[in-house]
């Protein structure tokens, strides 16, 4: 598996959904994180990678572009760290 903090600038069309949590994410992002979101102990890393710490990611708010992007097979009640995927 790559390291987190390499995969997280894949998420680099995520930077403003994981900012504000009222935001539509955009369709490059939701295919970024269903991409990555196959496995979702991938994507919680990196969620909470010190590269997405340092763009300013929020990962309570990070947590929630799964189900804002309408993933169906997003993994519901996962926990991430301090955080749960709803």
């Amino acid at each position: 598996m790559a390291s987190a903090d390499r995969v997280a600038l894949r998420l680099a069309p995520c930077i403003s959904a994981a900012d504000d949590p009222q935001s539509t994410p955009s369709s490059s992002c939701c295919s970024a994180v269903h991409t990555i979101g196959q496995s979702p102990s991938c994507l919680c890393a990196v969620m909470l990678s010190g590269t997405a710490r340092a763009a300013g990611i929020k990962p309570e708010v990070a947590v929630t572009i799964p189900k804002r992007c309408n993933m169906a097979d997003r993994p519901v009640g996962y926990k991430c760290g301090d955080y749960t995927l709803p």
